[in-house]
C-alpha cells in the first residue's frame, strides 16, 4: 500500500483485495431502513433505481451487450475500441445507466471504463468517462516479451513482498494516466506475503516496448449465537449431517469457514450439534464465526432494504467468510478473486477483527468493485476506503444493536491500537494522527486509509452537520476547514446520495473533485437540483476544501 501509481484493472484480469488497515509495505437506490421512515418518500420518484432480480439483471446485461455496436457508434469510438457491459441501473422514470469496460484490438484497457446515461426513449443523455477521448495505440506488437515483463515486475516488488513469485504477464493498454497517451503494456501480478502477514498481489504495469515500470499497486485493500462484539444474535444455519452448518440459506448461501491459523484455501466449514454457536469469548473458535456471519447478514439486509440490492454484485449470490487467518494477524481483507472476506485474530489472537462495522467495511469493498471499481491508489483509493467506512458505519446504525450501537467511529470494538481507541474517526479524521480532515494538493500522496479522511469527514458533515453533538452516547465535535457552519440532512439521505453517486456517476479514476460533481448530481437526481440536499452536499464538500 501507499504506492503512488494509479490502480486500475479490467475486472476479469486482475483479482482484487481490500484490507481494513494500512499494511506494511445496480442496480438500486431504495429506502434507508433504520432511523428515518421518510427517506424513500422524500426522494424524487423518477430517480429511484428499480430493484432487479438476478435474472432481470442478467437479461439487462445481455441486452446491453447486444446493443454495444450501436452504443460504440453513438460514442464515436475509434477503430479497434469495443465495449463490454458490466452493470446496468434502470431508474423508475425509464432512464438507464450502463457501465462498460473498454478493449482495444481485444486487449483490456486499464482506465477506459465509462457509464452511458440514456433517457426512456433511448436518447443519449450523457457519458461519464474514466478517460476522455479515444483510446488507441500504434501497434499491439510488443518489443519485449513476457519473460522480461515478469523480471521487471519481480524487481519492482523489491523487499516489499516476501517469497515473491511473478505470475503470467499479459498485454493490456494502459490509459489511466490522463496526461499521457495510451501505452501498450504488460500487467504482471507478483504474489507472496507482505511484512505483516497480509497476502500480496502486487500488480505491476510495464511498458511493452521499453520494459519501464509505468505503475504498480498493491491490490490488498486492507479490509442464535454468542458473539464477542454484538451480544446474543441470530445467525443463519442449515441442518446437515445430524447437526448444523453455518450456512445462511436466506441470504444467498453465505458460508463461514475456519482457517485454523492457515493462510490459504477455504478451511473447514463450521458445524455444530445443537445450533448454539460460540460462548462470547475469543477462546471459543465459534465466537469469531458468529460475529463474521452476523456482520455478513446485517450487511446483506442493509443492501436489500436500504439500497434494494440483492447481494454484493446484485445477483443474489453471497460471498463467504474465513476466520482465524494466520497467527496473531492484525487485519482483515476482502479478496475479489475468491469473493470472500477474511479475518485475523488480532494481537495475541485475543481480539478477532470481526466486529460489525469491520465486516460491513470488508463486504462493501466488494460492492465498490461491482460498481465504480475505484482504483486503489491516490484519491480514488481514498474514496474506495471511505466508501467502506461509510457503509460500515451505516450498517451499524441499521442493525440497531444495543451492544454495538451505531456510531461514526471505525473499528472501535476491536482495540487494534491496544488502548481502546477506534481505528478511524469520521467527525474529525485527524484524531487518529494520520488521516486528513480536508483536501490538499498532497492528499493523493497519502496511504488510501488516510486520504479517505476527506470523504469520511464530508459524509459526517452531510449527515450530522458541524460542531458539537452527542449521538448514541458518543460525543462528536466536527470542524470545517473554512470555519463555516454546516447543517446536516440526516444519515439516511446522505447514504442514498453516496450510493447513487457510486453506482451511477463514479468511475475507476474518480478523484475528489469528480466525487463532488457526482454527489451533487446524485442529490439533484434524488431530491431536485435546486433542493436543500444538493445545496448541503456542496456546502459539506466546501467545508473539507473540495470546491
Amino acid at each position: 500500500m501507499g504506492t503512488e501509481g494509479v490502480r486500475v484493472r479490467i475486472r476479469s484480469t486482475a483479482p482484487r483485495f481490500a484490507a481494513l488497515v494500512a499494511s506494511a509495505a445496480m442496480v438500486v437506490v431504495g429506502a434507508q431502513a433504520g432511523t428515518s421512515a421518510n427517506a424513500a418518500t422524500d426522494r424524487a420518484a423518477g430517480a429511484t433505481a428499480l430493484p432487479l432480480s438476478a435474472s432481470q439483471r442478467a437479461t439487462a446485461l445481455k441486452d446491453a451487450q447486444a446493443e454495444t455496436p450501436t452504443t460504440e457508434r453513438q460514442l464515436k469510438l475509434a477503430d479497434g475500441e469495443k465495449l463490454v457491459a458490466r452493470d446496468v441501473v434502470k431508474d423508475a422514470d425509464g432512464a438507464t445507466h450502463t457501465r462498460y469496460e473498454r478493449t482495444f484490438d481485444g486487449l483490456p484497457v486499464l482506465g477506459g471504463d465509462l457509464v452511458v446515461h440514456t433517457a426512456k426513449g433511448g436518447d443519449l443523455k450523457g457519458t461519464t468517462k474514466a478517460r476522455k477521448g479515444s483510446i488507441t495505440v500504434a501497434s499491439t506488437d510488443a518489443a519485449t516479451g513476457t519473460a522480461a515483463a515478469k523480471k521487471s515486475a519481480k524487481s519492482a516488488a523489491g523487499n516489499s513482498v516476501k517469497g515473491a513469485t511473478a505470475g503470467s504477464a499479459h498485454k493490456v493498454v494502459w490509459a489511466a494516466d490522463a496526461g499521457k497517451a495510451p501505452t501498450l503494456a504488460y500487467e504482471t501480478v507478483v504474489k507472496g506475503t507482505q511484512h505483516d502477514g497480509t497476502p500480496s498481489e502486487l500488480h505491476v504495469i510495464t511498458d511493452a516496448d521499453s520494459g519501464k515500470v509505468l505503475y504498480k499497486y498493491q491490490a490488498i485493500e486492507n479490509g442464535t449465537g454468542a458473539s464477542e462484539y454484538s451480544g446474543s444474535v441470530t445467525v443463519g444455519s442449515t441442518a446437515e449431517s445430524g447437526g448444523y452448518d453455518l450456512v445462511d440459506g436466506e441470504r444467498g448461501g453465505h458460508k463461514t469457514y475456519d482457517l485454523k491459523g492457515g493462510t490459504s484455501g477455504t478451511g473447514t466449514l463450521f458445524h455444530d450439534a445443537d445450533d448454539k454457536w460460540g460462548d462470547g469469548t475469543a477462546a471459543d473458535p465459534q465466537t469469531a464465526a458468529v460475529d463474521a456471519a452476523y456482520g455478513a447478514a446485517e450487511t446483506w439486509d442493509f443492501y436489500k432494504e436500504s439500497l434494494n440490492r440483492s447481494g454484493i454484485a446484485g445477483d443474489g449470490k453471497a460471498a463467504y467468510s474465513r476466520v482465524h487467518y494466520g497467527n496473531a494477524y492484525v487485519n482483515a481483507f476482502w479478496d475479489d478473486s475468491c469473493f470472500c472476506m477474511t479475518y485475523g485474530d488480532g494481537i495475541d489472537n485475543k481480539n478477532p477483527l470481526t466486529s460489525l462495522d469491520v465486516a460491513a467495511h470488508e463486504m462493501s469493498h466488494g460492492l465498490t468493485a461491482a460498481t465504480a471499481n475505484l482504483n486503489y491508489s491516490k484519491e480514488s483509493g481514498g474514496l474506495n476506503e471511505a466508501t467502506s467506512d461509510i457503509f460500515g458505519s451505516a450498517v451499524e446504525f441499521y442493525a440497531n444493536n444495543s451492544t454495538d450501537v451505531g456510531d461514526y467511529l471505525i473499528g472501535e470494538k476491536i482495540d487494534i491500537n491496544g488502548d481502546g481507541s477506534p481505528l478511524r474517526y469520521m467527525d474529525k479524521p485527524s484524531k487518529d494522527g494520520k488521516s486528513a480532515d480536508a483536501w490538499s494538493s498532497s492528499t493523493g500522496g497519502l496511504d488510501v486509509h488516510y486520504s479517505s479522511g476527506v470523504a469520511n469527514h464530508f459524509f459526517y458533515l452531510l449527515s450530522e452537520g458541524s460542531g458539537k453533538k452527542t449521538i448514541n452516547g458518543v460525543d462528536y465535535d466536527s470542524p470545517t476547514s473554512d470555519g463555516s457552519t454546516v447543517t446536516g440532512i440526516g444519515r439516511d439521505k446522505a447514504v442514498q446520495i453516496w450510493y447513487k453517486a457510486l453506482s451511477t456517476y463514479m468511475t475507476s479514476t474518480t478523484d475528489y473533485a469528480a466525487a463532488r460533481a457526482a454527489t451533487i448530481k446524485a442529490a439533484g437526481d434524488l431530491y431536485g437540483a435546486s433542493g436543500a440536499e444538493a445545496t448541503a452536499v456542496a456546502a459539506a464538500w466546501k467545508a473539507v476544501n473540495v470546491n
